[in-house]
């Protein structure tokens, strides 16, 4: 059995392996990234959603309610959600928990988090990342956040495929990410979060020779292309 990634634009990814189809941030709609829309997606059972911006919800709900899908987030979230009669399982940082597909851990995002309906904006938990295990393998992807001293904790993890945004502005920029590819030492390094919108353009290419190849190899996805591991 191999995992499978699938770069959808932006943050967003399709993530298939043994009792697993999933979405991350699944921001599909209005996105000028974006390599497919919310109807082109069946049997989905899981979706990850790490913060309440519309560039990350995305289109959250209609999949969640179409595809029957448990939707993985922050408490305060899964509550909002809950309400509209989704699945959730509202974890919180630092907490691990054991699904049919293998294991799910949140950690630590320093972004915003808003619950927005309408023009009504309210508090919506914390933003958050995922250390997502399917396969035997672990995936990272960190949301939206600055560099934060809490991914050294991750080099302990062993993390298989580390998913970084790069683009600066509301996150990290190249630099920052590279440093914590340093931190984190995955096996491999996907950038993410970036050349979607003029505020977040940046060149992946520097970012990979910033990371260089001491222990992490640097997978450039164009939005549609997989990477299998």
């Amino acid at each position: 059995h191999m995992a499978m990634l699938r770069f959808l634009g932006h943050s967003s990814f399709y993530i298939e392996g043994e009792g697993l189809k999933g979405l991350i941030d699944p921001f599909l709609e209005g996105n000028p990234s974006a390599a497919a829309g919310p109807d082109e997606f069946s049997g989905i059972n899981a979706i990850f959603l790490t913060h309440g911006h519309g560039d990350h919800m995305g289109s959250t709900v209609e999949i969640a309610k179409k595809n029957d899908a448990v939707v993985y987030t922050c408490n305060e979230m899964a509550g909002y959600l809950s309400s509209k009669g989704i699945k959730t399982e509202g974890m919180h940082i630092g907490g691990r928990a054991s699904f049919p597909f293998g294991r799910v851990k949140l950690t630590p995002a320093w972004h915003g988090c808003p619950i927005v309906e309408g023009k009504e904006v309210r508090y919506g938990g914390v933003a958050c990342g995922f250390v997502i295990e399917v396969e035997g393998r672990k995936i990272y992807h960190s949301g939206d956040t600055g560099l934060t001293v809490e991914m050294s904790l991750l080099e302990d993890e062993n993390i298989d495929v580390a998913l970084l945004p790069i683009g600066g502005y509301y996150t990290m920029d190249v630099e920052d990410a590279a440093r914590a590819v340093k931190m984190i030492k995955p096996r491999v390094a996907i950038p993410m979060h970036y050349n979607t919108f003029p505020r977040i353009e940046a060149d992946p290419v520097k970012f990979a020779e910033l990371v260089g190849e001491m222990f992490t190899e640097v997978k450039i996805l164009a939005p549609g292309e997989e990477y299998k591991f």
